[in-house]
């Protein structure tokens, strides 16, 4: 009996986070809202009941943004952009610090929707899937259908999915109907839906190598295509224009990945501004102890532990510096990985201001839990 054709979806939220706190913040709905701030961008309740939303003008720092709304896009405003030159683009847009807990919590809702329907899934991060329908009985449309309401139901949220022979057509279509969109694509689709695209929403073609074929002429998926591989592989040898060969042409074998081991676990973070590793020890062991205590609950909710524990600093002049130790046994506790990470920071220079702080752990194995492991307020080791 011959296999059912091919049938991957790409299911992607649209502006998810953004989406999240719009369902908490509704009279902000139509509005061009930023998704970034600290806790001090936090809305605040007036006289009258009602809140008073921080504005991007009034930012001061260099955050960059997290997300934004539609309406904030259409300004020219996109995540990734820092803060200050978002200000000047849209002064009046809404400022709303970021709350990964909220969205981890919704990413879990629609997830879990999305199983109930069809439960091959490949995780790629927060607000996106892949999802291998070829086993279903329901044609596309209608499957696209039941997943979206699924989603709508459990979240709140609405989702654009597509449908195709595979995850590389899927992942561009799913951006080619946003918001709340459905995209099915065949190959006979392919010419006049996807040639015509910027070769860069091939997803694998980073800004390098962009570059470089906008050099060779190369500028959408079409000019790709009738590229000579010989001429391709001259520029970036022969697995890369291989597969670019594949790419612009459609083609694409990789399986739905439904389950993955993980190699390392991390929790980082920017700071508004530099912090002295002497002069700020107060507001640099809060951080400290919170980045442990957060990569602690992600390793209870993944269900592993760790023996390489690391840090990352990123110093006031764009240094970076990473150290590591190896422990005897795996732990999973915040106040192992603390005293661990604490053990690094004593082997890096801390006589200048810092960007950003990072802890790791790695060399991950399955582990069982057991509930109520303390947290050491230990001094951080700044001495």
């Amino acid at each position: 009996m011959n296999a059912p054709p091919r049938r991957i979806a790409h299911l992607d939220m649209d502006a998810f986070y953004a989406s999240v706190e719009l369902l908490r913040y509704p009279q902000l709905k139509g509005l061009p809202v930023v998704i970034g701030g600290s806790r001090d961008h936090q809305p605040e309740r007036q006289a009258d009941g009602s809140l008073r939303f921080a504005r991007l003008k009034d930012y001061v720092g260099r955050g960059v943004i997290t997300t934004s709304t539609y309406e904030a896009r259409a300004l020219g405003v996109f995540s990734a952009m820092g803060m200050m030159k978002a200000a000047q683009l849209a002064p009046d847009a809404l400022l709303l610090p970021v709350d990964f807990d909220a969205y981890r919590h919704y990413s879990r809702l629609f997830k879990a929707a999305v199983a109930g329907i069809a439960p091959e899934i490949e995780d790629r991060g927060i607000d996106e899937i892949y999802i291998d329908l070829s086993a279903l009985p329901q044609d596309s449309l209608t499957l696209a259908r039941r997943i979206k309401q699924a989603v709508r139901e459990a979240t709140g949220l609405s989702c654009s999915i597509s449908i195709s022979p595979n995850k590389l057509l899927s992942k561009i279509c799913s951006d080619l109907d946003k918001p709340d969109g459905i995209t099915i694509l065949s190959m006979a689709d392919v010419p006049a839906r996807i040639w015509p695209l910027p070769v860069r929403k091939i997803n694998g073609i980073g800004p390098k190598a962009g570059e470089k074929l906008a050099a060779l002429g190369v500028s959408t998926i079409a000019d790709l295509a009738e590229v000579e591989p010989s001429v391709l592989q001259a520029h970036f040898g022969l697995s890369y224009a291989s597969w670019l060969v594949a790419a612009a042409r459609g083609l694409d074998e990789r399986p739905v990945v439904t389950h993955s081991e993980p190699k390392s676990i991390s929790r980082e973070t920017t700071f508004e501004r530099d912090l002295h590793p002497k002069q700020d020890r107060a507001a640099l062991g809060e951080i400290f102890t919170t980045l442990c205590t957060r990569l602690a609950a992600d390793l209870e909710r993944k269900g592993y532990r760790g023996r390489t524990i690391g840090i990352k600093l990123r110093y006031d002049d764009f240094r970076i510096v990473t150290r590591d130790v190896s422990l005897p046994e795996p732990v999973a506790d915040a106040a192992a990985i603390r005293r661990a990470a604490g053990e690094c920071l004593r082997r890096v220079p801390l006589d200048q201001r810092l960007r950003l702080l990072g802890v790791r752990i790695g060399g991950l194995s399955p582990a069982t839990y057991e509930k109520g492991e303390s947290m050491v307020q230990d001094e951080l080791p700044l001495e």
